[in-house]
């Protein structure tokens, strides 16, 4: 299987155009999905300058077996928002960040969610409002790789 690696630069530089493109939307939360949407939405709520990050962690998988639901954990409080943004480090399959769509539009009807990544696949069955590439290998991101302890 062919990788690529996605580096500390490429990030800045990708996060620093997803900043821009929040310009109309103008969210006052991030969301960030964990564990991939985490560094993401750490680094855009410094660049956009909002305080109110919150996080819900999912599981679809048991080790390599696929599980028949996605899980979903932790809750979120939103007071005194009215536009929030999700964010993940990549919509692959989607599934992930379609069921956490979901589920924050149904647990909070009168906000407006959208969603950003960093790494888009046209087969995702769901499709992020904002992204800046297109995946067609296995992303290894800096953060996947570059804190391992070597086993030497």
């Amino acid at each position: 299987m062919h990788k690529e690696y996605y580096s500390y630069e490429r990030f800045r530089d990708d996060t620093k155009e997803l900043i821009k493109q929040q310009k109309d939307f103008k969210p006052e939360a991030i969301v960030g999905i964990a564990r991939g949407g985490l560094t993401l939405a750490h680094a855009m709520a410094e660049g956009l300058e909002i305080r109110e990050v919150q996080s819900i962690r999912t599981e679809l998988y048991d080790d390599a077996q696929k599980r028949d639901k996605i899980a979903l954990f932790g809750e979120c409080n939103f007071s005194k928002v009215s536009r929030v943004l999700v964010v993940d480090d990549i919509a692959d399959s989607g599934e992930t960040l379609k069921e956490v769509m979901q589920y924050l539009k149904n647990e909070f009807k009168n906000i407006e969610f959208q969603s950003a990544t960093l790494y888009y696949k046209k087969t995702s069955v769901y499709k992020p409002h904002f992204w800046i590439n297109g995946a067609h290998t296995w992303i290894e991101f800096f953060w996947e790789k570059d804190f391992l302890l070597d086993e030497a």
